[in-house]
């Protein structure tokens, strides 16, 4: 078995990408080679700890060069978690972060290593590091030093990007750290006989979440021709991927294809490309009960919808639609669900892939009723992303992009 070794972007330094080998024994060649680090600090995902014997093996691989471990952190990166790793790895000296799991470990890790070069220990010290409270940050921010591994094993796509998103526990939102001093990991190292652990509900959902980067970008009124070349590649490896493992789980080529379409996802996402409102939205569903894939199952139909009625990018979503035409198991999906090329939109056609690999379609099925809509909706007026959507939204648009979705 050989590794493929490489820049994961091709036109950015990090995170440089590793496949083809076992997890921990690509871990073990980069800690020693790559980084030089002999205090690793590993946080995992509580499930993979308690189901697998994954964590323990890569214990015994590390050996000496172990300093401690975090076994579980819950979904959207809370700031108290965040910060009880934080003393936890000042107190070993760690001088590398491994996360082993989804999406929200990654984030997690992103802001512990930020906070640990900025010496936070408190919330409010954890705040001035955010971009959405502007007013209120530090005059000095020192730059991410420790270095982060992520070995993921879902489909979100975090482990490419600086950007890190975690909820307040005093008030619940989800605030954006993001910027030139915050790093993203500088290694992913992706292994889809790992990824076979993952529920088939998560690796979905994240998948679709994957692929909701790809149609905001290709469907953005700011986009560029690098940003929509990838985001094309993208879509056309997660469709079939996707529907390949919903078909058999066990199938590591299509695991590994979903992958690699996860990183075209992101280079795609990288590249500066405004997200619109089914990431912005999405964003404020988390806190509310809704996994971080699957609120771009929920979200991602009607927002083409809405902004296709609003005409603000109908070209741009006709575009995508004419891709997913093409191929020949989204072709099938189509057709069992009676859509015609001719009068279906994209919102369409999304809804039926997402209905295909059988994801939660509903607020109502997370328990989330009229009453929280208008919280929801004010929220998410501060997100950039729903600044970016390409139709303009006001609160009134985000309640009618909700109702669309709520039974």
């Amino acid at each position: 078995m050989s590794e493929t070794f490489s820049r994961a972007f091709p036109n950015k330094p990090r995170p440089l990408l590793s496949y083809g080998l076992p997890f921990a024994t690509s871990l073990l060649k980069h800690v020693d080679t790559t980084f030089h680090a002999t205090k690793v600090y590993v946080v995992c995902s509580g499930s993979l700890a308690r189901n697998t014997q994954h964590l323990e093996h890569l214990k015994q691989q590390l050996g000496y060069r172990l300093a401690g471990t975090r076994v579980g952190m819950r979904s959207h990166s809370l700031w108290s978690e965040i910060l009880e790793v934080v003393a936890d790895v000042k107190s070993y000296d760690a001088d590398c972060i491994v996360t082993l799991g989804a999406g929200s470990l990654t984030d997690a890790a992103k802001l512990i290593s930020y906070a640990v070069a900025n010496s936070v220990s408190t919330p409010d010290e954890l705040g001035s590091l955010c971009a959405d409270i502007a007013p209120e940050r530090r005059n000095i921010i020192k730059p991410s030093v420790i270095p982060v591994i992520s070995i993921p094993t879902t489909l979100s796509g975090g482990e490419y990007s600086s950007f890190a998103g975690a909820t307040n526990d005093a008030d619940g939102r989800k605030y954006s750290f993001s910027g030139p001093l915050i790093a993203g990991p500088a290694l992913v190292i992706l292994d889809p006989e790992l990824a076979t652990t993952t529920p088939d509900s998560v690796w979905l959902s994240t998948g679709v979440r994957a692929l909701d980067h790809c149609v905001e970008t290709l469907c953005a009124l700011q986009s560029n021709e690098s940003a929509d070349e990838a985001a094309r590649l993208g879509l056309k490896k997660l469709v079939p991927g996707l529907l390949k493992c919903k078909e058999n789980s066990s199938d590591v080529a299509a695991r590994l294809e979903c992958f690699l379409g996860s990183r075209d996802a992101m280079v795609a996402a990288a590249s500066g490309v405004p997200m619109g409102a089914s990431h912005g939205i999405g964003h404020q569903l988390g806190p509310a009960g809704v996994g971080h894939g699957e609120t771009s199952c929920i979200l991602n139909p009607a927002v083409c919808k809405y902004n296709y009625a609003k005409k603000a990018n109908v070209a741009r979503q006709d575009a995508v639609a004419k891709i997913l035409w093409q191929d020949v198991q989204a072709v099938t999906v189509f057709e069992e669900r009676g859509l015609k090329i001719e009068s279906a939109d994209l919102g369409d056609l999304m809804d039926a892939i997402i209905r295909a690999l059988d994801m939660p379609r509903t607020l109502e099925e997370f328990g989330i009723r009229e009453d929280k809509l208008e919280g929801i909706a004010e929220h998410s007026l501060q997100d950039r992303w729903v600044k970016t959507n390409p139709a303009h939204l006001d609160k009134e648009g985000v309640l009618e992009i909700l109702r669309m979705v709520l039974q």
